[in-house]
């Protein structure tokens, strides 16, 4: 008996690593071509669900594929009425896991077991492509492994019988979903709840009228790694984690009501269906989702209004929180999205320099455009971002592909140039701090002479975040001449407070505040100049 316990332990193990590894194969082989694929959906429903279907039958995950979801939603590049049809799809292909676990009624097992072995062998080779097929391969072998053990195992009669009065102590249908969904909260995958779900009505370990409910209970528990991924994000993405849990509630609750009420019509079709109990099963989860999917998406547009009810949009805050908003670790799973959303982040910084870099530099001029608390308070949040995404893109670049290096080699720079620039913004402000204690303003002819300057580096700061963020080339050429301009600028106001100082028209003691000044907008059009051109150069170096 402990024994078989001990077997049957070992057994599920296996089985969840086998699902993992190869989902992360998987994951790791497509990864990019996932990412382009979510990234050319439109607002054609039947596409979504065929994306979305397509995408988790190849990652093995539809908890992977929804967190991509959320992160595209995250990041603005996709509707939450886009993502709607996708998570319907991905339930409908998450179930491909549970027919290719049938296949173990068939006594394949010892073949497929010998697939673990083999892909353990191609993990050896140097070649990159090879490890991740062999991966892929040892997981899939892995899988099989474990449902043998675990079949084994249930063989024992006194182990068998355990579980056949458990389920028939806990056979109400509220109960048993409930029981399917914990348990898939717990190992966090559905595919593999429903796989060995699958196995033990293939032993006979439970009875299929009471493998319906628990399946459709693990469709409920799946949904629970999103939510958990939607933490911290904006407020679409954390809808697009409820719309997931509404699509598998609701069509929980009819299938339940529907086998309740017609259980004996229910049995009996399943009867019907060519293939032993364990196939039916598969079939089933496969009917469960299909039909679902086909109910509710004409509703796509009302499921999306549900979940605008349920989270509301947050009122405004006066004060910039100290968090990063479009990143989080459970994005580190799928690092080609990780990589769009530090993008994402990296813009939100450059917004937020931008803003306190115009604030800073009419306070010189105006002492209500800013507090000294608000410039402080945004400067921190731009160190603060600065900080922890770097700390992000170090974890993350050991997870991404070759091609993707490029992308985060551009980052780390961005990164040093967006807070160099709130820096000068924290400096122009101080400036003007210390001229007001000073008794000191500038003239009418320096005012003017500074919001021109500052007035070309606003237009560098556009067209270098749109070069960065649409990785267009074609207006660098003008970024370059507006530098040009500026740094022309630079010399032609130095004489021109000179020639004021010499007429008497300026007093010397604000020398050393206006040569800081256009010193500091010419610095930081060196760094937009950076910003801009890091999109073809992401390793070489950059000006100071």
């Amino acid at each position: 008996m402990l024994t078989s316990i001990l077997i049957l332990l070992a057994g599920s193990g296996v089985f969840i690593a086998g699902m993992n590894m190869l989902s992360d194969g998987l994951q790791r082989s497509t990864g990019a071509e996932m990412k382009r694929l979510l990234g050319k959906i439109s607002n054609n429903r039947l596409a979504g669900v065929g994306v979305g279907a397509a995408v988790t039958g190849l990652i093995q995950s539809s908890a992977a594929t929804t967190v991509m979801v959320i992160g595209f939603v995250n990041a603005g590049a996709m509707t939450l009425l886009q993502a709607a049809p996708i998570i319907m799809g991905a339930n409908i292909g998450t179930t491909v896991t549970g027919l290719l676990v049938s296949l173990q009624s068939l006594n394949i097992s010892d073949y497929m077991a010998t697939l673990a072995f083999i892909g353990v062998m191609m993990t050896f080779f140097k070649k990159d492509v090879i490890k991740k097929i062999g991966a892929i391969i040892c997981g899939l072998g892995l899988i099989f492994v474990g449902l043998d053990c675990m079949s084994g195992a249930l063989s024992n009669p006194k182990i068998n019988d355990f579980f056949q009065e458990m389920f028939t102590t806990i056979e109400f249908p509220l109960l048993l979903i409930i029981f399917g969904a914990l348990f898939t909260a717990l190992i966090q995958s559905s595919s593999a709840a429903t796989g060995m779900i699958i196995m033990m009505v293939g032993t006979g370990a439970i009875e299929v009228s009471s493998a319906l409910f628990i399946v459709l209970g693990s469709n409920i528990g799946t949904c629970v790694t999103a939510m958990i991924a939607s933490i911290g994000t904006q407020v679409n993405a954390r809808r697009t984690a409820v719309l997931h849990l509404l699509f598998n509630l609701i069509g929980t609750v009819v299938f339940t009501t529907f086998i309740w009420i017609c259980k004996d019509y229910v049995g009996g079709w399943l009867q019907k269906i060519p293939a032993n109990q364990a196939m039916q099963i598969a079939w089933f989860h496969l009917i469960f989702n299909v039909t679902t999917t086909l109910v509710l998406l004409p509703f796509a547009k009302q499921l999306v209004k549900a979940t605008e009810l349920i989270v509301k949009d947050k009122p405004a805050q006066g004060e910039e929180e100290r968090k990063l908003h479009f990143v989080d670790d459970h994005l580190l799973k799928t690092p080609a999205v990780a990589i769009m959303q530090v993008k994402k982040e990296v813009e939100y910084m450059a917004t937020l320099a931008k803003m306190n870099l115009g604030k800073a530099v009419r306070s010189m001029f105006n002492e209500k455009e800013a507090t000294q608390e608000e410039i402080y308070e945004t400067e921190a949040v731009i160190d603060f971002t600065n900080k922890e995404l770097t700390k992000y893109l170090i974890r993350l670049t050991p997870l991404v592909s070759n091609a993707d290096e490029n992308s985060i080699g551009t980052y780390f720079h961005v990164l040093n140039d967006v807070e160099r620039i709130g820096d000068h913004a924290e400096n122009f402000y101080e400036i003007g701090e210390q001229m007001r204690k000073d008794g000191l303003a500038f003239s009418a002819d320096a005012k003017d002479d500074i919001m021109q300057m500052y007035e070309k580096v606003s237009l560098m700061f556009d067209i270098a975040v749109n070069a960065f963020d649409f990785i267009d080339q074609t207006h660098l050429g003008d970024l370059t001449a507006k530098e040009n301009e500026v740094d022309a600028m630079k010399k032609k106001l130095t004489r021109a407070h000179v020639d004021r100082l010499s007429s008497g028209n300026c007093s010397t003691a604000l020398s050393p505040f206006f040569f800081s000044t256009v010193s500091g907008l010419e610095r930081v059009a060196d760094h937009l100049v950076n910003v801009g051109y890091s999109i073809m150069n992401p390793t070489g170096s950059q000006k100071g």
